[in-house]
């Protein structure tokens, strides 16, 4: 072979490696970015379906309307009037009046965490339940007051008064409220610290609680009374209590 045709050739060659080189390096990067949008997709993916089940999980939390602080009712006169109520209207309670006396029986006051009601050592054994039969805006259900959110959580569908009605002796004001509130209590939070005395501190705190939701009701001119007749076990079946929560208090609230 001539020296001019080999030269011709190497140069061929050296040019055809290079272009080689090139395409190798593109194809390199193409893979590269798709492997990296592929991630970033994976990623995307794991985080959106992470919030979807955030989300499903907290389906049935629904956050209640604003409380009032102020109102036209003077305490004075809410204590003179104040009468337990057991006859009710057949009309529905506002979703605004039960935010109202969820806030009284144990909403949040202070940011360091201070109730409506005072706790011995600011533990707050308290829980509260309501079962829900004719409120606007609120299907029937039981629901779960949670003070930090001023929320409630969705536990049980449909309206479990006449069931909680037996649960209480037959009392008929508890079908006949368009709300039911069960008080409840976890006693090891208080008697943790104070030993046997603290179930007796968890008793003076319901009451606390209870006469703050007996003034608020009369204050929105609504009608409410406590009971205390029932059987344990089965108001914590239809109200579906943690295995820790004791049943305290029942109180129907409606319309006189």
């Amino acid at each position: 072979m001539n020296p001019e045709r080999q030269t011709f050739l190497s140069a061929r060659t050296s040019d055809f490696r290079g272009i080689m080189r090139v395409k190798a390096h593109a194809l390199l990067s193409v893979v590269m970015l798709m492997c990296g949008g592929m991630g970033t997709y994976l990623a995307f993916s794991s985080s959106e379906a992470q919030a979807q089940g955030a989300s499903r999980r907290e389906s049935g939390t629904i956050a209640l309307p604003e409380p009032r602080y102020t109102g036209s009712t003077p305490v004075e006169r809410a204590l003179r009037e104040r009468r337990s109520i057991r006859d009710y209207k057949d009309e529905p309670l506002t979703l605004a009046e039960l935010s109202q006396l969820l806030w009284a029986a144990q909403g949040i006051t202070d940011s360091r965490g201070y109730r409506t009601a005072p706790s011995a050592g600011a533990l707050y054994p308290l829980e509260l339940y309501v079962v829900v039969g004719n409120v606007t805006g609120l299907p029937a259900g039981v629901y779960k007051y949670r003070p930090r959110g001023h929320e409630v959580r969705r536990i049980a569908e449909g309206d479990k008064r006449s069931e909680l009605s037996n649960a209480a002796l037959g009392q008929a004001s508890i079908r006949k409220g368009a709300a039911v509130l069960v008080f409840c209590a976890v006693y090891e939070r208080t008697t943790a610290k104070y030993g046997e005395r603290g179930v007796r501190y968890v008793h003076i705190e319901v009451g606390h609680a209870a006469q703050n939701v007996l003034l608020q009701a009369g204050a929105l001119n609504l009608g409410a009374v406590v009971m205390g007749a029932f059987r344990d076990e089965d108001v914590k079946r239809v109200v579906r209590m943690e295995e820790d929560e004791q049943p305290l208090y029942v109180m129907p609230v409606g319309r006189k």
